[in-house]
């Protein structure tokens, strides 16, 4: 039991609070709704002085973290964090244990290299991708393709975007559509965000997104715009679905050429238009520079997610759960584990009345036994307490509202009770002016997420792959990918009572995900066997490990595009 310290004043009775929740989670008891509210409604007064001034404060990340060394083939395992016998989730644990709970994995000293080569400036980007500069120079002299040499040449024309999905899958696709504007000479008018997906979110790119940070922060590489000159907002537009997972021969032969018929193009979509590999190095530390630093989020965005990173970390190291439980994806999934009979059919319907979901007929069992299906609350508080995580674990709970509410967190509450989320540790005043909108939302959750201790999504969806890419981008900080075909088989067992919680479970779930922990690997190319669109579905999205084309050791000269693990 922690030692309590004499202190006076306002300050004292707050950390006398924080004490008496911690000592209770402890003990294994279930802190109670209103004591938790109680204790944020402290963080919220006590950080007032704090948030007059945030607002004018542009957020920033901290700085990556360092490790030793490590083989490069493949993601190493970190230390263990404990050895099975002291991993008794009574909080009880000594420092040393506990810091081993919070370890990255190892690093291998990996830091951004994104900076443009020499050769960024003198040859075009639109150049066909099998163009040697000694081989191709005199053929590009005598073509249409533009070699400036500072940056962006003559736009050819302007490129019109229009998003689609949730946030994270608008941020990839903005940030393709970066590269794609760099590599047909285009003026990129500042994308339109998807209003008419599930969420029906209103927000324009602005209310989203740092607009002016994103337009100067890009300068030498595109042209950004606002708007379309007034003389070109009614004239003729050629509309392309860009195929998907394109390389840059698709659009030096079939789009750029639009440009001679017309001076605007439109993107339907943005979403998986550009290849994972195989691209030019440039072009892919342009797509990094967009997409870990240019989309920087809008001001008070920023700001207030600062602010629930500063209270989380007032009740020590955290974790944040990415605990993808909500209505749209369990009824896109058709997953159905632990739900009852009503709340299942109401997700087929959902489902069955959602015109751009393709897959009507799907069978949960099938879905869950392949690892298709999210974690459910009650085997996430499983898989934490298997890891050796103690009951006073802080978590923050990124997501949307859970599906079914406080009845479907009971047992993930029993055991880690200090679970606090955006609206526990914002007051409603703060939250109002988001609130209505789910990618600022979302947004809120992202910075908490990126900034914690640890980081374990339940769900393999976009924003565990950007959250998971960020933070491999910032110094490999300690991501747990779960094993969900290996944990539904473990907790499948222990429900059918052949076995049971305790050193035999843990012991075999440490082992599992041992190597899963987000130290350094190459990225992964496209499983063997699969052809077609498969073939590339298959492969690590490049948001998702940027390594080898945006993060280089310091010894050593920036990594060949070319490189991914098969």
């Amino acid at each position: 039991m922690p030692q309590r310290r004499k202190v006076r004043g306002a300050a004292g009775r707050r950390a006398a609070l924080r004490w008496w929740l911690l000592s209770l989670a402890a003990a294994g008891a279930t802190v109670t709704a209103a004591a938790s509210l109680l204790a944020v409604a402290l963080h919220v007064s006590s950080s007032a002085s704090s948030r007059a001034s945030s607002p004018g404060v542009p957020y920033r990340l901290s700085k990556p973290r360092e490790a030793g060394e490590l083989r490069w083939e493949q993601e190493f395992a970190p230390p263990q964090l404990a050895s099975p016998q002291s991993r008794k989730l009574d909080g009880a644990a000594d420092d040393a244990a506990e810091k081993r709970w919070w370890l990255p994995a190892p690093s291998r000293r990996f830091t951004p290299c994104v900076a443009p080569s020499p050769e960024y400036k003198s040859i075009p980007m639109n150049t066909p991708s099998d163009c040697l500069v000694s081989v191709c120079l005199n053929s590009v002299l005598h073509s249409d393709f533009d070699l400036t040499g500072a940056g962006p040449g003559l736009s050819r024309g302007y490129l019109l975007v229009h998003t689609n999905g949730g946030l994270n899958q608008m941020r990839a696709g903005i940030s393709d559509m970066v590269a794609v504007a760099r590599m047909l000479n285009a003026t990129l008018i500042i994308p339109e965000l998807d209003k008419k997906s599930f969420w029906h979110d209103k927000s324009n790119f602005s209310d989203v997104f740092d607009e002016e940070y994103f337009i100067h922060s890009l300068a030498n590489d595109v042209k950004v715009e606002k708007k379309l000159p007034k003389e070109l907002v009614k004239s003729p537009k050629f509309v392309r679905y860009f195929k998907s997972w394109s390389g840059i021969d698709y659009y030096h032969d079939e789009i750029y050429p639009l440009w001679e018929h017309r001076q605007v193009i439109r993107v339907a979509k943005s979403d998986s238009r550009l290849a994972n590999n195989y691209l030019p190095p440039d072009i892919q530390k342009l797509r990094c520079r967009a997409f870990f630093q240019a989309l920087r989020f809008a001001p008070p965005i920023e700001a207030l997610g600062n602010l629930l990173v500063e209270r989380m970390r007032s009740f020590g190291p955290y974790i944040a759960l990415h605990l993808r439980y909500e209505k749209d994806m369990l009824a896109f999934s058709g997953c159905t584990h632990g739900l009852s009979q009503t709340e299942s059919d109401e997700l087929a319907v959902i489902r069955e009345n959602t015109s751009y979901w393709k897959v009507k007929d799907i069978d949960p069992l099938e879905q869950r036994s392949h690892g298709y299906c999210p974690l459910t609350p009650k085997e996430v508080g499983m898989f934490l307490s298997a890891l050796g995580y103690p009951s006073s674990t802080p978590v923050y709970i990124a997501a949307g509202e859970i599906y079914g509410g406080e009845s479907h967190m009971v047992d993930l509450l029993s055991r880690f009770p200090i679970i606090m989320n955006k609206e526990k540790l914002a007051s409603a005043e703060e939250l109002r002016p988001f609130r209505q909108y789910a990618s600022q939302m979302a947004a809120l959750d992202y910075i908490v997420s990126v900034e914690s201790d640890v980081f374990i999504p339940s769900y393999s969806g976009n924003m565990a792959r950007a959250v998971g890419g960020h933070r491999r981008f910032l110094g490999h900080r300690k991501t747990i990918i779960p094993d969900r075909k290996a944990l539904v088989r473990l907790f499948d067992k222990v429900d059918g009572g052949l076995l049971k919680e305790g050193e035999r479970l843990s012991q075999r779930i440490l082992d599992i995900h041992h190597k899963r922990q987000g130290s350094p690997r190459k990225r992964k190319g496209p499983v063997s066997g699969t052809k077609g669109s498969d073939r590339f579905r298959s492969e690590e999205a490049f948001y998702e490990n940027p390594l080898p084309d945006c993060l280089c050791q310091p010894e050593s000269p920036a990594s060949d595009a070319s490189l991914v693990s098969i």
